[in-house]
C-alpha cells in the first residue's frame, strides 16, 4: 500500500478513540505473521542449497557411466572386426570350389544338350528322307525346344552349322508336305489306303513348323480347290445370272463330298470356314463382271432371283460359321414358282412368299475386314451378309420400278374400286383405299428390306413418296369443283360449288383420310429410318408427303364452306325480293330466316359428328368469315328499306346471328375455340346491325350515326344507305356534302353495337316492341356527336378475330409453296 492507503486502512480499524485499546493486539497478531514468514523463508533457502549440491553429483555420475559405455563399445566393434576378418580366411576357398562347381555342371548340361540336338538333328534329317511326319513332328518340338537354349551361342560356328542344317530339314519337310498335299483331290487318297493317315501326320509337321506355313498350305489348298470352280463357272455356259444357284450349289456339294477327307486337317484350321471366304470373294467378283457386261438392263425376275438365292447362301454360311440365325421360311421360295410362267409371274410369286417373312439381313459393300481381325477363326468379325449380295446393289434399278409400276397400277385400281364411303360399323371415318395403300406399301417395304437395306431401299422410299402424293392428288381431284364467295380466291377455282348430303360425307371422309395419311406417312419414314442403313436414315423424311395432304385437308374444309356458302344464294336472293319499303308492320322472323337455319340444321349434325373438333372449328371458322359478311353486303342489294322494314331486318338479323350462335351446339363443340367462334360471329353480324341503326335513324342525324357506328364507312356506302332509306337525290347531295365535310371529325376506332332485339321473339307484339325500343337507342342523343361515340364505344367490345386469324395464317403458309392452286395467288 501506499502512504495514504495505508491511512486509510487505520482510519477504517480505528475510526475512534474508543478503539484505539485494540491496536497492541493487532501488532502483535502483525509481528506474529512476520515471523512465520521470516522462518519459511530461511528453510527454503536451506533446502534450495541442499538441492543444487545433490544435482552436480548425479550429473558427475552420469558422464562417468557414458564414458564406460563408449569404451566398451569400441571394444566389441574390434572384435567383430577380427571374427570377419577370420569367417573370410575360411571361406575363401569354399567360394572358389563353389564358382568352379557352378562353371562344370553349366558346360555338362551345355554339351548334354548339344549331344541331343545333334543326334535329334541327325534323327530329324532321317526321318524327313522317309517321310515319316508323326515321328518328325514330336523331333521338330524336340529340336525347337534345344535351339531355344542356344540362343547365348549364337557366335559358336558349330552351333550356328546345326541352326542351319535346322532350317533346311524344315525347308524339305515344307516341300515333302506340299508335295504330298498336291495329291489330295486328284483321287490318289482312293487308290492309297494310307495316304489320309499319311496326310493327317504332315499335318502335325505343319503345326510344328512356323504359323506362315500352315497359312501357305491352306491358301494353297483353297486356291487349287477353286481352280474347277473358277474353269467351269467362267465359260459361256454357266457365266449367266440365271446359273447363279449353281454356283452355290457346287460349294455345298464340295464340302458335303470332301467331309470326311477333309478330316485330316484339324478342326483348328478351320480349312473350310476359309475356303467359303474365298469361294465368296471369287463369286462376288464373277457376279460383279457378269452384271457389268450385260448389254441391256437384266431381267428383273432373274436378278431377283439370283439374288434371293445369293442371300440364302449367305445366311447358311452366316448361321454355319458364325452361329448367327437363319430364316428358314426364306428357303425354297422359288423353287414353289411353276417354271412354266412369265418371269412377271415369277416376281409376283416371289413376293408373295416374301410377305410371309420379316427378313433382317444387312448388306455389306466391302469384302476385306480390318487387318488386325483375325479371319482364320469363324465368328472373328468377318460378315459372310453381304459379301456376295452386295454387288447387286448397283443394278437393283430395274426392280425399284416394277415396284413403282406395280404399286402405281395397284393404287388406280383402288381409287377405281373406291366407293367413297366407309364401312358399315367404322369408327374411324376413312376411306379403305387409304388402309389398303398403306397396306401395299408396307409389303413391298417388306420384301425391298428381305433383299437390301441400302441405295435400294432409299430409292423404294422414294417410290413411296411418290405414291403417296398421287394418292393425295387423286383425293384432292374427287373434291367437288368450283366455288364462289370470299373463300373462294383461297382455292383458285371458278364457278359454284353445288354439294349435295352425301357430297359433304365424302369431303368429310376425304379430310379424316388424309388426316390419317399425314399421320401414318410420318410413322412409315420413321420405321424405314430404323432399318436402313445409318448413311441413309438422315435422309428419310415424309415432311413433303405429309405438307400434301395438309393442302388437301385445308382445301377439302374450304370446299364445304364453300358448297354450304352455295346453299345460301337461294335465301339471300329471297332477303333482296322481301318488299322491305312496304311492309306494314314488323312480324316473325322472315322465311329466308327459317330456310337458313333448316339448311344449317340438316348439315352442321352430320358435319360435327364426322369432323374432328380441329378441323369443325376450322370450318366454323371459316364459316362465319363468309355468312357474316356476306349477309352485311347484302342488304345492300336491298333497293329501298322503310322504317318498319328496317326494324324487320334487324329482327332477322338479330334471328340469324342466334342460328349461327348455336353451330357449335348442333355439332356438339362446346370449347375455348368455340367461345372465340361465337364472339367472331357476334362481332361481324354486330355490323349488319349497325347498318340497319344508322338507316332506322333521322334524316338529320343520318350522318353522325354513320360516322359513329361505322367510321370506316366509305362515302359511296353512305350514299347507298341514303338511297335505302328512300331519299331523294337533291336531299342525298345536301347530306353527302355535309357528310363530306365532316368526315374527318371522327377519328375513333372501329366499332360495333349490339342489339338490345331479344334473342327469340315469340309474338308480333314483342317483336313490334323490341324494334322499337332498337330505334329509340338508335335515335336518342343523335345530336351530340360524343355521346353517340361513347355510347357506341360502350356497347360491343371485345370480338374475336380468332378465325380470320387463322385464315390469314393459311394464306401466308401457301405463299411459301413453290406450287398449288393457292400459289398463283401470289404470283407476280
Amino acid at each position: 500500500m501506499d502512504k495514504s492507503g495505508a491511512l486509510e486502512y487505520i482510519n477504517q480499524m480505528f475510526p475512534t478513540e474508543a478503539s484505539l485499546p485494540g491496536v497492541e493486539p493487532l501488532i502483535q497478531k502483525i509481528q506474529s505473521e512476520i515471523s512465520r514468514v521470516d522462518a519459511g523463508i530461511l528453510t527454503a533457502v536451506r533446502q534450495q542449497s541442499n538441492s543444487g549440491t545433490k544435482a552436480k553429483e548425479d550429473l558427475a555420475a552420469a558422464t562417468s557411466a557414458v564414458q564406460e559405455l563408449m569404451h566398451k563399445i569400441r571394444e566389441i566393434k574390434t572384435k567383430a572386426e577380427q571374427s570377419e576378418t577370420m569367417v573370410q580366411e575360411i571361406c575363401r576357398d569354399i567360394k572358389k570350389l563353389d564358382f568352379a562347381k557352378k562353371h562344370i555342371t553349366t558346360t555338362i548340361t551345355a554339351l548334354h544338350r548339344l549331344t541331343m540336338l545333334v543326334s535329334a538333328v541327325e534323327q530329324l534329317q532321317v526321318m524327313s528322307s522317309k517321310r515319316q511326319y508323326k515321328e518328325a513332328a514330336a523331333q521338330l518340338e524336340a529340336v525347337n525346344q534345344l535351339c531355344s537354349h542356344f540362343e547365348a551361342y549364337r557366335d559358336v560356328p558349330k552351333i550356328n552349322e546345326l541352326k542351319e542344317k535346322f532350317k533346311n530339314i524344315k525347308q524339305i519337310l515344307k516341300s515333302h508336305v506340299f508335295s504330298d498335299f498336291s495329291s489330295l483331290g486328284t483321287g490318289k487318297e482312293t487308290e492309297e489306303a494310307n495316304l489320309l493317315q499319311q496326310l493327317s501326320d504332315a499335318c502335325l509337321v505343319v503345326d510344328a513348323l512356323e504359323p506362315s506355313v500352315r497359312e501357305e498350305l491352306v491358301k494353297n489348298f483353297c486356291s487349287r480347290e477353286l481352280t474347277s470352280y473358277r474353269q467351269i463357272f467362267e465359260g459361256a455356259e454357266l457365266a449367266k445370272l440365271d446359273k447363279a444357284e449353281r454356283r452355290y450349289a457346287w460349294i455345298k456339294r464340295r464340302l458335303r463330298t470332301n467331309d470326311e477327307i477333309w478330316k485330316i486337317f484339324p478342326s483348328s484350321w478351320h480349312v473350310a470356314y476359309l475356303l467359303c471366304i474365298q469361294f465368296c470373294k471369287l463369286t462376288r467378283t464373277q457376279l460383279e463382271d457378269i452384271l457389268d457386261n450385260l448389254k441391256e438392263k437384266p431381267d428383273v425376275g432373274t436378278l431377283l432371283l439370283a439374288l434371293q438365292r445369293t442371300i440364302e447362301f449367305e445366311d447358311e454360311l452366316a448361321e454355319k460359321f458364325n452361329g448367327g440365325t437363319w430364316d428358314r421360311e426364306a428357303g425354297n421360295d422359288i423353287e414353289d414358282v411353276n417354271k412354266g410362267e412369265s418371269n412377271n409371274q415369277a416376281v409376283m410369286d416371289i413376293r408373295k412368299k416374301y410377305e410371309k417373312k420379316l427378313a433382317s439381313h444387312q448388306g455389306s459393300g466391302s469384302e476385306e475386314k480390318d487387318g488386325h481381325k483375325d479371319l482364320s477363326v469363324p465368328g472373328a468379325g468377318f460378315n459372310f451378309r453381304g459379301i456376295i449380295s452386295s454387288c447387286f446393289e448397283p443394278h437393283l434399278i430395274g426392280y425399284v420400278e416394277l415396284e413403282e409400276k406395280t404399286l402405281m397400277e395397284t393404287l388406280e385400281k383402288l381409287v377405281q374400286d373406291e366407293t367413297w364411303d366407309t364401312e358399315e360399323g367404322s369408327q374411324t371415318n376413312i376411306l379403305s383405299s387409304s388402309m389398303q395403300v398403306f397396306l401395299i406399301i408396307r409389303r413391298s417395304l417388306k420384301r425391298c428390306s428381305a433383299l437390301t437395306k441400302n441405295q435400294t431401299l432409299f430409292n423404294l422410299f422414294k417410290v413411296f413418296q411418290r405414291i403417296l402424293r398421287t394418292y393425295a392428288t387423286k383425293l384432292f381431284a374427287r373434291l367437288p369443283k368450283g366455288g364462289v364467295g370470299i373463300v373462294a380466291a383461297a382455292t383458285g377455282t371458278d364457278g359454284q360449288i353445288k354439294t349435295s348430303d352425301r357430297d359433304e360425307r365424302v369431303i368429310c371422309y376425304i379430310v379424316n383420310t388424309a388426316e390419317y395419311c399425314h399421320k401414318t406417312s410420318g410413322e412409315l419414314a420413321e420405321n424405314v429410318a430404323k432399318i436402313i442403313d445409318s448413311q441413309y436414315a438422315d435422309k428419310v423424311d415424309m415432311s413433303d408427303v405429309q405438307g400434301e395432304f395438309s393442302t388437301v385437308i385445308t382445301r377439302a374444309l374450304l370446299t364445304l364452306v364453300q358448297g354450304l356458302e352455295t346453299k345460301f344464294d337461294a335465301e339471300m336472293a329471297a332477303m333482296t325480293r322481301v318488299p322491305w319499303g312496304t311492309l306494314e308492320s314488323v312480324g316473325d322472323q322472315s322465311e329466308y330466316v327459317n330456310s337458313i337455319n333448316l339448311i344449317l340444321n340438316s348439315s352442321i349434325p352430320v358435319l360435327g359428328s364426322l369432323l374432328t373438333p380441329i378441323y369443325f372449328q376450322f370450318f366454323l371458322d371459316k364459316l362465319a368469315a363468309s355468312l357474316g359478311p356476306r349477309f352485311y353486303l347484302n342488304i345492300y342489294k336491298c333497293k329501298h328499306i322503310s322504317e318498319t322494314g328496317a326494324q324487320q331486318m334487324l329482327l332477322d338479323t338479330q334471328a340469324v346471328k342466334t342460328i349461327l350462335l348455336d353451330i357449335p351446339s348442333l355439332g356438339r363443340t362446346q370449347t375455348t375455340s368455340a367461345s372465340n367462334y361465337s364472339k367472331f360471329v357476334s362481332r361481324e353480324m354486330s355490323k349488319a346491325e349497325a347498318l340497319l341503326k344508322v338507316i332506322l335513324s333521322p334524316v338529320d342525324s343520318v350522318s353522325d350515326t354513320y360516322r359513329a357506328l361505322l367510321p370506316e364507312g366509305t362515302p359511296s356506302e353512305f350514299q347507298r344507305i341514303l338511297e335505302l332509306k328512300g331519299l331523294k337525290k337533291a336531299d342525298q347531295q345536301t347530306i353527302l356534302d355535309d357528310f363530306n365535310k365532316n368526315r374527318s371529325g371522327v377519328t375513333q376506332p372501329s366499332v360495333v353495337v349490339q342489339s338490345v332485339i331479344p334473342a327469340a321473339p315469340t309474338s308480333p307484339a314483342v317483336a313490334a316492341a323490341a324494334a322499337a325500343a332498337g330505334n329509340a337507342i338508335s335515335t336518342m342523343g343523335i345530336a351530340s356527336r360524343e355521346d353517340v361515340l361513347t355510347r357506341a364505344a360502350a356497347l360491343g367490345r371485345g370480338a374475336a378475330t380468332t378465325g380470320f386469324k387463322r385464315f390469314i395464317a393459311l394464306t401466308e403458309a401457301a405463299k411459301d409453296r413453290k406450287d398449288g392452286p393457292f400459289r398463283k395467288l401470289f404470283s407476280p
